[in-house]
């Protein structure tokens, strides 16, 4: 038998450091702890993770909190006021009168540019109300009304936008005796589209200008600085009205700030969508004065972008007139914006005092600002700003914005460095482990990212190829379905596989889950800061992620729960809570604007590309923090595995009639319809073609729709050939919009239309400058909307003409497009071009001339086979309809 003493023994002393205590027996303690919960725990715990059946109360949990406080929170609308409340509120803005007002604007029917209802009717009743108001106002202020009369161009598209004779309804409010030289612009349009009678656009905003007028020409509190009211009369042509004034009005050179009023659909609150630029003096104005904010800077980002497809007359004072402002616009309701169906029955009387109690609060606030005395002291760079639930508004300059997002980002990645550099205590793992886990868990969770987009990117144009485009439309909760859940399924399912095939005994789930959360929030916070390096101000939204996980972890970190396996979700999810109400908040403005948008955006952009894109970005954004908790529950692989199954049940129902996207008046279908004659002359002015029948434009996905409804459908043509062989097509293209998607229009032959006064273009005199350049006289006439068409033949190049410069100036690529139209006086239009021919052979043809005609407001000249097309079409469309011809010569 051995001695003791040759024996050497492992001595372990008791110790309090966790780090010095054998892993092995620190792993079966931490086992243990895990394995034997106490009390509530046993309810909720099984095995180091929560039992499966609590996991559709977790995700029902975030639904409730998004059903119940984001979704309200974005609808909501201040109690309007009644003319029985204006004794006891004198100073307020009442909505019953800003609604009347707007009833009898929209009684009137479309407001189209020279048609009677728009240049006489409604200037008649804004004149005649503002007339009344005059007689009406308090002794504290003067008003001066004008009407002008205006005619001009500018380049808008690619295109020379053209206008004469469109009016404007001018009024001035000012402090009795002012001699001030700088005031404030507001502005709103009483024109229309030919679709409807435009109570959203801009009908309501025009309304709201008139009650905000009433009530300061009673008010007994004086403006500092004079206020202009514009009424512009010619937006939708478009934005020809807003030229006009800001560059040849007589008022136009005082105005030193602007508020925009538009709108993209009926009702709703208004959104701040565009500042400055470069001025946060108004910003600032704006957080002090506005009751009911509704901002931000994302919206605006997205808008300047041209992710939207649209375009306000901000851009015009902005580009034309150097005139700082704040853009803001209706967008709820976005599907009935341009139709026969923007009524003003529909429109919430709440958004009225929503939206007066802004501007009126606002007017004052900007008009009595010492910043307005000299704004270009005060152009001191762009802003991020957003609302937070409609209650206040968070502000702050652009520098201000970098110092955060940076800060924010290093505090997020220290935090989470702390956290992993612990779990070496937790875990009985060597820290070298940790980190290589590090690696791999950020690798897996990247694959995951990219797995979900993948997946969701595959659904969408699974869905276009199956012929099942916009089946969201109507019924928006089958997004959730057909996009969202698919991208959690992959963000969730990659780590799953991972955690799956990479079993640890030394390493809880608890804490992988914790590595694979630190490693996302490591990934937002690097994104955060690449995007603010790119001087992208939106990077505010991931900031804002980080900022409140990380306020999380340090809480772990402090009370030691980070060590327990479970316990830690419980301050996560208390953490998470407020960044998930706002930005469910945030991304529900955003879906309830793009989705109708879709419906507009023309048939050759896949809108579930749109939407499968768009579903990814808020779905990392709003959830990225919350699909990773899925991992805690038993059976989480089949829980993930749900999402999937989710997916296909949508895309079953997608298959059904409830998927079918429209319904008759609230989410319609949208088609242009022209009931045009084509003429096409050769160099010898014969007759080389002429024919007349039905352009449709489609402006969705869904354009075959209507195939089996609509007479004669089946017959419709593709216009690919006639965009080889005819100048820009050979057909009466409206605006600067139809040309970029001219070629995906459709021609079915038909009889003759019935044309009104129809163009007529004529050669005043044609003369020989140089033995290379001839110099040609013309004139134009015609209805109030015509198109102009120019193509040089035979190595020909225009060098001069009498229309704007830039195409020339800037060699823009021909055939050149001028859009011309006309307000009270149809004038025939006198131009001149000068055109360039080295070789000096004026023998050959030089030019091909095209004019379009359109008689967008004239009802009667549709034909008996024209209606009897249109009433074809079923209920859920909304046809507009009108004559137009396209002819062309030779020179």
């Amino acid at each position: 038998m051995s001695s003791d003493k040759n024996v050497r023994r492992r001595v372990i002393t008791p110790t309090t450091d966790a780090s010095n205590t054998d892993p092995l027996l620190r792993h079966g303690e931490l086992h243990l702890e895990n394995k034997q919960p106490t009390g509530c725990e046993r309810v909720f715990i099984s095995y180091d993770k929560i039992k499966w059946y609590w996991a559709p109360g977790f995700i029902g949990f975030w639904l409730l909190i998004y059903c119940c406080i984001s979704i309200p929170a974005s609808n909501h609308l201040p109690r309007p006021l009644t003319i029985k409340d204006e004794a006891k509120y004198p100073e307020r803005f009442i909505a019953e009168r800003a609604e009347m007002n707007l009833k009898s604007l929209v009684a009137l029917g479309p407001r189209v540019v020279g048609s009677r209802e728009n240049e006489l009717e409604a200037v008649g009743i804004i004149s005649s109300r503002m007339r009344t108001l005059r007689a009406e106002r308090s002794a504290v202020h003067d008003i001066e009304i004008d009407v002008q009369v205006a005619s001009g161009s500018y380049i808008h598209w690619g295109a020379v936008n053209m206008y004469q004779s469109i009016q404007n309804i001018v009024v001035k409010i000012s402090p009795k005796d002012s001699k001030s030289k700088t005031w404030v612009l507001v502005n709103s349009h009483y024109d229309t589209v030919p679709a409807g009678p435009g109570a959203g656009d801009d009908g309501s905003m025009v309304a709201i200008m008139m009650e905000t007028i009433r009530v300061l020409m009673k008010s007994k509190q004086a403006l500092k600085h004079p206020v202009v009211f514009l009424f512009n009369g010619a937006e939708e042509n478009p934005l020809q009205a807003s030229h006009a004034f800001i560059t040849q009005h007589k008022w136009a050179k005082n105005c030193k700030a602007l508020i925009n009023l538009d709108s993209a659909g009926n009702g709703g609150r208004e959104i701040l969508f565009q500042s400055g630029p470069n001025h946060p003096w108004l910003m600032k104005s704006y957080r002090r004065a506005i009751k009911h904010p509704y901002a931000s800077t994302l919206a605006e980002e997205m808008f300047q972008h041209n992710f939207i497809p649209s375009d306000t007359d901000f851009r015009i004072f902005r580009d034309h007139g150097a005139v700082p402002g704040l853009d803001m616009a209706y967008q709820y309701n976005g599907y009935v914006y341009h139709t026969k169906y923007d009524r003003a029955e529909i429109f919430p009387r709440g958004s009225f005092q929503n939206t007066g109690d802004n501007l009126l609060s606002l007017v004052r606030e900007i008009s009595n600002a010492p910043e307005l005395e000299d704004t270009s002291k005060h152009a001191e760079g762009h802003t991020v700003y957003y609302d937070v639930m409609g209650w206040f508004l968070v502000f702050y300059t652009e520098t201000e914005g970098i110092i955060l997002n940076v800060v924010v980002s290093i505090a997020a990645i220290v935090a989470c460095g702390l956290a992993i550099k612990l779990m070496p205590n937790n875990t009985g793992i060597k820290l070298e482990k940790i980190l290589k886990h590090t690696l791999h868990t950020f690798i897996a969770l990247i694959l995951g990212v990219f797995a979900g987009a993948a997946l969701t990117l595959f659904i969408a144009v699974l869905m276009d190829v199956m012929n099942m485009p916009l089946s969201w439309f109507t019924h928006n909760w089958m997004m959730l379905g057909l996009y969202f859940c698919p991208f959690f399924f992959g963000l969730a399912f990659v780590p799953a596989m991972y955690f799956h095939y990479t079993k640890d005994g030394y390493f809880p789930i608890g804490q992988r889950v914790q590595l694979l959360m630190h490693c996302h929030c490591l990934f937002l916070a690097l994104l955060t800061i690449v995007l603010t390096i790119c001087s992208i101000r939106s990077a505010f939204v991931l900031m804002l992620t980080c900022l409140f996980y990380t306020v999380g972890v340090v809480f772990n970190l402090s009370t030691s729960l980070h060590s327990r396996n479970v316990a830690w979700v419980i301050p996560h999810i208390v953490c998470y809570v407020p960044p998930f109400v706002f930005f469910a908040y945030f991304s529900h403005g955003f879906l309830v604007t793009f989705i109708p948008m879709l419906g507009r955006f023309g048939d050759s952009i896949n809108p579930e590309l749109i939407l499968a894109v768009f579903s990814v970005a808020v779905g990392l954004l709003t959830c990225g923090f919350v699909v990773p908790m899925l991992h805690m529950f038993r059976k989480s692989k089949t829980i993930i595995c749900s999402f999937m199954a989710i997916t296909l049940i949508c895309i079953i129902i997608a298959a059904t009639p409830l998927g079918f996207p429209y319904r008759p008046e609230t989410s319609v279908q949208r088609f242009n319809i022209l009931h045009a004659k084509r003429t096409f002359h050769d160099a010898f002015n014969n007759v080389r073609r002429s024919e007349s029948g039905y352009f449709i434009m489609p402006q969705d996905r869904r354009t075959y729709a209507v195939k089996n409804h609509v007479i004669n459908m089946t017959m419709a043509m593709d216009v690919v050939d006639d965009c080889k062989k005819e100048m820009l097509c050979g057909f009466p293209l409206y605006n600067m919009r139809w040309h970029k998607t001219r070629a995906r229009g459709l021609w079915i032959p038909a009889s003759e239309p019935v044309l009104g006064t129809v163009p007529v273009l004529k050669v005043l005199s044609k003369k020989q400058l140089t033995p290379t350049r001839m110099r040609y006289e013309m004139q134009l006439s015609g209805p109030d909307h015509m198109g102009l068409y120019i193509q040089p033949l035979n190595s020909a190049r225009v060098e001069g003409w009498s229309f704007h410069q830039t195409p020339i100036r800037l060699a823009f690529k021909p055939p050149y497009y001028i859009y011309f139209s006309y307000g009270v006086n149809g004038a025939p239009l006198n131009f001149w071009l000068e055109v360039e021919k080295s070789n000096g052979v004026w023998s050959t043809p030089t030019l091909e001339l095209g004019v379009s005609g359109f008689w967008i407001h004239h009802k009667e000249l549709l034909t008996s086979d024209f209606r009897k097309f249109i009433n074809s079409f079923p209920n859920y469309v909304d046809p507009v309809p009108w004559p137009a011809s396209y002819d062309t010569w030779i020179y």
